[in-house]
């Protein structure tokens, strides 16, 4: 398949970059540096453009099979939370998810795999206690965002798939993640190249079309820090 990925050189969408490329997908990296991705794969193309900008993203879009979002901030939550972002608006993640499905809606594609966050919708009443506060003291605006996002993929008419992971991080690939409809959590981490495997599955299977996912670490599995 031809796959674009919205938000490629942030963590988790170099991680999906590099699943799509290693299952030999033919893809297509979009952001403001793709050049940053260091893959010389011949499966892999750039697009330079600003998700904010609705041309942009239409150009992008049009003529892949799927389209993958993984918009975020990656600037210290406590700076974001206290002076604002410097590189990245606030609304990025909603904004830039409605210029998607407006574009693909344009160009005939269907298939639409959003990255979330758990804590949003229904799940937003399982959080820990630790996490509410955590969302409440630094993330407070990213997550209305992201509670934006949601409902703006919710409202598509797209065959989308949105997932909710928990708290991220850099561990290796530890297999694919624990995945729940109902907001259940496994351990209360997951891998991004974890997530990424999902994303990539996602994008070419019907199992969770039109579903929100909530995605975890596997219980009882062993980490790896690396």
């Amino acid at each position: 398949m031809k796959i674009l990925v919205i938000g490629a050189t942030g963590g988790t969408g170099r991680a999906v970059v590099e699943r799509l490329l290693g299952e030999g997908h033919e893809v297509t990296a979009f952001s403001r540096s793709g050049d940053r991705l260091g893959s010389d794969s011949p499966q892999l193309g750039t697009f330079r453009g600003d998700a904010l900008e609705a041309s942009d993203v239409s150009a992008a879009v049009r003529g892949h099979d799927a389209v993958i979002v993984t918009l975020g901030i990656t600037e210290n939550p406590l700076r974001v939370r206290c002076l604002g972002p410097r590189r990245t608006p606030i609304d990025v993640r909603s904004r830039g998810t409605r210029h998607v499905i407006a574009a693909m809606a344009e160009h005939g594609v269907r298939r639409l795999v959003v990255l979330g966050s758990y804590g949003t919708g229904a799940t937003r009443a399982r959080l820990r206690f630790v996490d509410r506060l955590f969302f409440a003291l630094l993330l407070e605006p990213q997550i209305k965002d992201t509670e934006r996002q949601r409902e703006a993929v919710l409202e598509s008419p797209l065959d989308w798939v949105l997932a909710l992971p928990v708290h991220l991080t850099n561990a290796s690939d530890d297999g694919m993640p624990f995945t729940s409809l109902r907001g259940d959590v496994g351990r209360n981490d997951i891998s991004r190249r974890s997530v990424a495997r999902f994303l990539a599955d996602a994008a070419v299977s019907p199992t969770f079309v039109r579903e929100q996912v909530a995605l975890s670490g596997v219980a009882g599995r062993a980490r790896d820090s690396a």
